[in-house]
């Protein structure tokens, strides 16, 4: 049987997500909703594929609820959704605020529910997964063009940037709450690893840059090391690489245990 799939924001990702699964039945999944805080982004989806009021969610019995939209669905609706179904997180920035993160632990132990967090542009999770023991300490770097940030609430006038620039160089939790449309990639390897207050996160920006990249670096014990890459150009505030990438944390939402699974 079909898995109902709930998807919440129909920007750039989500629109792609609502494409892939009406057109290719192979994926072995179904339509629940559709739902956009902005009626415009919904232009050209029959009505019948729309939910109006996220909190009637229940109604569509979706069997997997994914965000695509921003943190803010999390701390209103995250720990509502985890009490029914299971919920898959783009923003996964909502898990800097520690009632947010709490909130959905709590609804996956009571339910027996799954907090799905998708791989996205972090390559290598697994590795990074397999080793969070061992870690001792962890160096996420971003580097972009600022016409490919969002600073809307960093209290950062892009214009100001003139040259290379570095944005933030501390802790993956305080940059989540400034930049909560540019950094999830930073919180996902935090969250894979040592943790939000512990992972260092370094976002460079520069007019020059004709790319997005992002660099990681784990050190553990005895020298032991792991180190991933990857540039590409910009598509929004991400690479091309989220869309099929987001299909595929979908279709790896199998039969995991409860909590937080990294897909």
């Amino acid at each position: 049987m079909a898995r109902r799939i709930g998807i919440i924001g129909m920007g750039f990702v989500g629109r792609y997500v609502y494409e892939q699964i009406l057109a290719r039945p192979e994926l072995g999944l179904d339509l629940a909703f559709v739902h956009n805080r902005s009626v415009k982004n919904l232009d050209g989806i029959p009505p019948e594929h729309i939910l109006e009021d996220l909190s009637d969610f229940a109604s569509r019995t979706p069997d997997l609820v994914v965000e695509l939209a921003h943190p803010s669905i999390s701390k209103t609706f995250g720990a509502s959704f985890l009490s029914l179904t299971d919920y898959m997180i783009l923003s996964v920035t909502a898990m800097a605020d520690r009632k947010t993160e709490a909130a959905m632990a709590a609804a996956c132990t009571a339910n027996g529910t799954r907090l799905f967090i998708p791989h996205g542009a972090l390559v290598g999770v697994d590795s990074l997964y397999e080793g969070r023991e061992k870690w001792h300490d962890v160096t996420i770097t971003f580097r972009k063009n600022p016409k490919s940030i969002d600073f809307s609430e960093s209290g950062l006038d892009p214009a100001s940037i003139t040259g290379e620039t570095v944005l933030h160089d501390g802790p993956v939790r305080d940059i989540a709450l400034k930049y909560p449309r540019n950094v999830n990639t930073m919180v996902t390897c935090a969250l894979a690893t040592i943790g939000l207050d512990r992972c260092r996160a370094v976002f460079i920006a520069d007019p020059a840059y004709d790319f997005v990249a992002a660099e990681v670096i784990a050190n553990g014990p005895n020298g032991s090391c792991v180190e991933t890459r990857i540039r590409e150009s910009a598509v929004g505030v991400s690479g091309p690489s989220l869309l099929e990438a987001q299909i595929m944390s979908i279709l790896r939402t199998g039969d995991q245990q409860p909590g937080m699974v990294f897909v």
